[in-house]
């Protein structure tokens, strides 16, 4: 079969669409006909390279991605020949001691597919049938194969980690990427008060159009100032930062007395100067999370599937274009999410 691979770390130029043995389909394991995925700045990653990673080359990427299953294990229970999936990434152990009270993603040996495993952007993956979900019939593949990393992510930030409730007040910033844009549909849906920052005209246009109540560009106004001048100095209950190193300060200073920090990376930098006096001064929460518990994927990927939240997908390529596709996200080319699809499915 054609897969996306690499070799070895580096740019762009690593990146091959190249036949690669067929997956072999464990007892648990189901063999999905792979119709379309989409990238996450966890792939670009991946393919630079993570401390601590070591991956056995050459290596499949991708997080993201559905189609139909064509062959399942002697031990598959939940899915035939027929269904359709997505993929739900996230991989625990079942037995730790997190994993027995329903705390998946702290799992002591959790992994991601695509990051730490081989991943599914191939013509065909064989995935272990917990990490699968249904998608009803009607959700078109492009939907179903770019919204389960990010809505997950955002959901558990918000709903859980943050624990937000109706009437709070949200900053979201990058409100128009991957996780940004699942982040601002889903504070909107749980009755906040949404601040987004944007880089564009047409990426604050779009943040309007998905929730936000107040939006600026961060290119032209310092956001923390902005976000003070709108709430009278109050500043907002929470803030979503997946950036890091460029906007960890003024995070912290965007928040009210009492607020919480939720985030679920660093896409500019991992290691921020921070405010420690105004944490302990103001009672400020900083709250990491990751991916998302079973019941709250199937919880958020209901809201999807029934279109009350919408992804925004800026290109659809072929994977021999996956090259393009990286590069898109590095250069912050468009909003939304890149998907990819097997050339055969393009042909």
């Amino acid at each position: 079969m054609q897969a996306v691979t690499f070799t070895g770390h580096g740019d762009t130029d690593v990146i091959e669409y190249a036949e690669v043995p067929d997956p072999e389909v464990g007892p648990e394991d189901v063999l999905v006909d792979v119709k379309a995925g989409a990238l996450n700045h966890l792939d670009v990653w991946t393919r630079r390279g993570l401390p601590g990673l070591d991956l056995e080359m050459p290596h499949v990427p991708g997080s993201d991605a559905a189609g139909v299953v064509v062959d399942t294990g002697e031990a598959v229970t939940r899915f035939e020949e027929g269904d359709r999936v997505a993929l739900s990434a996230g991989v625990s152990c079942g037995e730790c001691e997190f994993c027995r009270r329903g705390e998946y993603p702290l799992c002591v040996s959790y992994h991601v597919i695509g990051e730490h495993v081989p991943g599914v952007h191939a013509e065909y993956a064989a995935v272990p049938q917990d990490n699968l979900i249904p998608v009803p019939e009607g959700v078109d593949w492009v939907t179903a194969g770019s919204t389960t990393l990010v809505f997950q992510t955002a959901w558990r930030m918000l709903i859980d980690r943050a624990d937000l409730s109706a009437g709070e007040s949200v900053l979201v910033l990058g409100a128009s990427g991957g996780v940004g844009h699942a982040a601002l549909q889903i504070a909107a849906h749980a009755g906040a008060e949404v601040y987004a920052t944007g880089s564009s005209e047409e990426k604050l246009r779009y943040a309007e159009a998905h929730g936000a109540d107040h939006v600026v560009d961060y290119e032209e106004e310092n956001f923390a100032d902005w976000v003070r001048a709108e709430t009278g100095k109050r500043g907002v209950d929470v803030v979503v930062d997946y950036i890091g190193a460029g906007t960890w300060r003024d995070s912290i200073r965007s928040l009210a007395k009492g607020g919480r920090l939720v985030t679920c990376g660093g896409t500019a930098g991992p290691n921020p100067e921070t405010d420690i006096p105004r944490i302990f001064w103001n009672q400020l929460t900083i709250l990491g999370s990751t991916m998302a518990t079973p019941g709250q994927v199937d919880d958020v990927m209901e809201l999807v599937w029934d279109g009350t939240f919408e992804p925004a997908v800026r290109e659809v390529l072929p994977m021999s274009e996956t090259d393009r596709a990286h590069a898109l996200l590095e250069n912050r080319e468009g909003f939304g999410k890149v998907v990819v699809r097997p050339d055969s499915e393009v042909e």
